[in-house]
């Protein structure tokens, strides 16, 4: 059945499409009775309002902005060129779509950044969250502007931020967990576990995951305290190194974050008894140490989806429409299920 229009509703309440129209948009200068027959018609008719068509037909343009973290990290660079595919791509929804790289893992940074936006130049603002009260507080003082703020891959600020976009961190802990599980059958075992800072809320989540599950009663596994290597491939490359040598009892790796060509290099010189290795994020090193079988399995949290559905909730911001978090399911990867790396034009 088709759906009601603005013409029905003029049509059902005996008045001019463009008096259906003023109500609709509450531009006034329309009779209380006129007024109650559109609203009435509307309501019976069940009329829903196309604000997509209706901000193309004025012309309007979306004025969005992303802050990503910048640095030597395989999955910011492929989030980051996702977004600028997405920049082209909704084009032609007159979404007008800017990013600004900040330093990773710097809430200073990324607050300093925040302060010097001003509110009337955006319609909406994602991030990339870190736990600070000084985030917490820029954040804040946009939102009281009247500039929504959501967050992606991270959150932050759940009290103010107007949206979530990505994995549940914690399931996905549970799920690296559960393979090393699988992976170590009846044998007891060391994991280590590796991530880029206790500072960011994704990070210690999935730590947690991965600790509920390895720890559990009769698992045969114990989980080692991690290591901080703030996502850079050189302290991973010593750090993990120093830690094999002095502890050659460790059968997995649990890598959480980022630095992973530091881990691989590693990896490529031990030539036998190899540990379990689990990592996050598709990237052309980890895709290329699957096809290997220097590790065993990635868990990608897909940013080319994350990156859609957050501008997708950023236009429904936009339009006074709810914006619900949005939980991405993550996709495991083996060697033998890696998709096609010229799907999406070769940017993924």
């Amino acid at each position: 059945m088709k759906s009601p229009t603005l013409h029905d509703v003029a049509r059902s309440a005996g008045v001019s499409y463009s008096t259906a129209d003023r109500v609709l948009n509450g531009r006034g200068g329309v009779a209380e009775k006129s007024a109650q027959r559109v609203q009435r018609a509307i309501e019976e008719l069940g009329y829903r309002r196309d604000i997509h068509a209706a901000n193309l037909s004025r012309r309007r343009n979306y004025r969005f902005l992303f802050l990503l973290p910048r640095g030597d990290h395989g999955f910011f660079t492929t989030l980051r060129e996702a977004l600028l595919h997405e920049t082209v791509r909704r084009l032609v929804d007159r979404l007008v779509i800017t990013h600004y790289d900040v330093p990773a893992f710097d809430a200073e940074a990324l607050a300093a950044e925040l302060s010097r936006i001003n509110p009337e130049d955006y319609d909406c603002v994602a991030l990339i969250g870190v736990d600070s009260n000084i985030l917490d507080a820029a954040i804040g003082r946009l939102v009281g502007k009247g500039l929504p703020v959501i967050t992606l891959v991270s959150d932050s600020a759940t009290d103010l931020r107007q949206s979530y976009i990505g994995i549940d961190n914690v399931i996905a802990g549970r799920t690296a967990g559960r393979l090393m599980l699988l992976t170590h059958k009846t044998r007891t075992g060391r994991i280590l576990p590796i991530l880029g800072t206790m500072g960011v809320r994704d990070h210690r989540e999935r730590l947690q995951g991965a600790t509920e599950v390895i720890s559990a009663p009769g698992s045969g596994l114990e989980i080692l305290p991690p290591i901080e290597v703030q996502d850079r491939p050189e302290i991973m490359l010593d750090r993990v190194s120093e830690i094999l040598k002095s502890d050659p009892a460790i059968t997995g790796i649990y890598s959480i974050g980022g630095g992973n060509r530091g881990l691989v290099d590693l990896l490529s010189r031990i030539e036998r008894n190899r540990p379990v290795v689990v990592l996050h994020e598709l990237t052309p090193t980890s895709r290329a140490a699957l096809k290997c079988g220097m590790i065993d399995a990635v868990i990608d949290q897909k940013p080319a989806e994350e990156i859609s559905r957050a501008i997708d909730a950023m236009r429904a911001i936009a339009d006074d429409l709810p914006a619900p978090d949005s939980r991405v399911v993550p996709t495991i990867y083996l060697a033998d299920n890696l998709p096609d790396p010229n799907a999406n034009g070769g940017w993924t």
